[in-house]
């Protein structure tokens, strides 16, 4: 991994470990250090080492390999092989990939410069995959993925992922995946193994802040989550139901329900979740948290001195908040970094730079406001707002710092983006890019038309007839994707 040229991803479990069956002695051991990390980590808190620099930006993108039938294409190590890109890497699934970029210091033109070099990857990874007769697709859910897909023979093969799920089935006690959720449709399925994971794609947004900030930065990310993901829904449709707008929240919610400690204030901890609680005082809460009210996953242990902290970045990497703390290095210097992550990939590359623009602004106006916006929201209250916006969308009804119930659209357009204007003024990005971005939000919401709105309008327009299926659907999705047009602006001519 060139982590000179993108954030480090052993949080994000990117990091290979070297066997994948552990013993007691592991945990035992495992343990220890991951003590004597969080000890060294709240060190680090107390005495203020981490790096001060500007806002950094940087983000992953998650796609799909998919074949001429337009399901998923078990190719990815052929694929990354032929690519010979060190910022494009495996994903849990054998038909899923994961872009990376350069972090840019959040300033001047650096929307533009995300945006450049993800659009050059990301083409020459298209033109990879039509060599092998393929095709790459951004989408949170693939319409066209059924649960056959979803088998271990499609696991990549590296052992943290082989790890992972026999870790997961462990603390389960053996007992099958349980897939509940209740949208326009209601599915209901069980599954014997994390492959369920592998269904849900994302558009994960990172931003590194100096430590003064990083309290009010976590929490504000936290707060616009709701309308973030009201904006950005792309994932209504799995195995055929009509779902949430945002089916990948409850989806991946339940793929890894390993569960945790019970916990007398917040009852169960689970592992992919909102959070607990805001910080209240240091981010350093969060990792305290991960030490006392999870169980250990993966017990690998690293021959590295305590001060690389991999042990604590491991377990964090296991445990995956909506909003997640995370601890990278550069020279040796420890940095913060927020990884917003309900986000779902697509509809297109100017659709991913708005949406993380819309999120950067957003989050610096609401850590710039005279009082902290957390006083005026009880986390119980973001929570809401978020879950109901992941399955209503920009339909959804979401109650803003003033106690008012209000219309995500309304809101988004009157409050919210002359917030995230000021933010990016704030930040220092350029008027061209700050326009351009956060005007492709502004017509998206005036249109209602999300990657959500566009796929249900398609599918009521042409796919209702007995025996259609989802085909026609994504083949007028893939369309749409390859001309780069921001989907409000996408018809829905068959």
């Amino acid at each position: 991994m060139d982590t000179a040229r993108k954030f480090d991803a052993n949080e994000a479990m990117g990091q290979e470990i070297d066997h994948t069956r552990f013993n007691q002695r592991d945990f035992k051991t495992f343990a220890q250090r991951l003590r004597e990390e969080t000890a060294l980590l709240a060190r680090y808190f107390d005495e203020g080492r981490f790096d001060d620099a500007p806002p950094v930006a940087g983000f992953e993108l998650e796609a799909w390999l998919i074949d001429k039938a337009l399901s998923p294409a078990p190719i990815n190590a052929a694929f990354l092989q032929r690519l010979n890109n060190p910022l494009v890497s495996p994903e849990l699934a054998t038909f899923n990939v994961e872009f990376n970029v350069d972090p840019v210091t959040l300033r001047g033109a650096a929307l533009s410069t995300l945006e450049t070099e993800l659009q050059t990857d990301w083409q020459a990874g298209c033109a990879t995959a039509r060599g092998m007769g393929a095709e790459l697709a951004m989408i949170g859910i693939l319409p066209t993925v059924a649960n056959t897909h979803l088998v271990m023979d499609n696991l990549s093969s590296m052992n943290r992922y082989v790890a992972l799920n026999a870790a997961v089935l462990r603390l389960r006690g053996g007992r099958a995946l349980q897939l509940d959720i209740h949208g326009k449709d209601i599915l209901r399925a069980e599954h014997g193994d994390v492959m369920l994971e592998a269904a849900t794609t994302s558009f994960q947004i990172h931003l590194q802040v100096p430590p003064t900030l990083a309290v009010r930065a976590y929490n504000a990310s936290i707060i616009a989550s709701a309308p973030l993901v009201a904006v950005s829904a792309n994932s209504p449709y799995l195995f055929g139901k009509d779902l949430w707008a945002e089916t990948r929240i409850p989806l991946f919610e339940q793929s890894v329900e390993a569960g945790g400690y019970e916990d007398d204030a917040h009852g169960p901890m689970r592992r992919v979740t909102f959070g607990s609680d805001y910080a209240r005082n240091s981010i350093m809460e969060c990792f305290t948290e991960n030490l006392e009210h999870y169980p250990v996953l993966l017990p690998t242990t690293f021959d590295s001195p305590p001060e690389q902290l991999k042990h604590l970045r491991l377990h964090n990497g296991t445990l995956w908040r909506w909003n997640r703390p995370l601890i990278g290095f550069k020279n040796n210097i420890p940095h913060l970094r927020i990884e917003q992550r309900v986000v779902p990939a697509g509809p297109t590359i100017a659709d991913a730079i708005a949406n993380a623009a819309f999120y950067y602004g957003l989050t610096q106006a609401l850590c710039e406001t005279d009082i902290a916006p957390e006083t005026d929201m009880p986390f119980a209250q973001a929570r809401d707002n978020f879950y109901t916006c992941a399955q209503q969308g920009l339909d959804a009804h979401i109650v803003w710092l003033d106690g008012q119930k209000q219309p995500a659209q309304s809101l988004i357009l009157k409050t919210l983006l002359p917030m995230a204007h000021g933010g990016l003024i704030s930040l220092g990005i350029n008027d061209k890019d700050r326009i351009h971005f956060l005007g492709i939000i502004e017509a998206r919401v005036q249109n209602a038309s999300n990657g959500a709105t566009w796929q249900r309008r398609f599918y009521a327009a042409h796919c209702t007839k007995k025996g259609d299926h989802m085909v026609p659907l994504l083949s007028a999705y893939l369309q749409r994707q390859r001309s780069g047009v921001p989907v409000h602006e996408w018809d829905i001519e068959k």
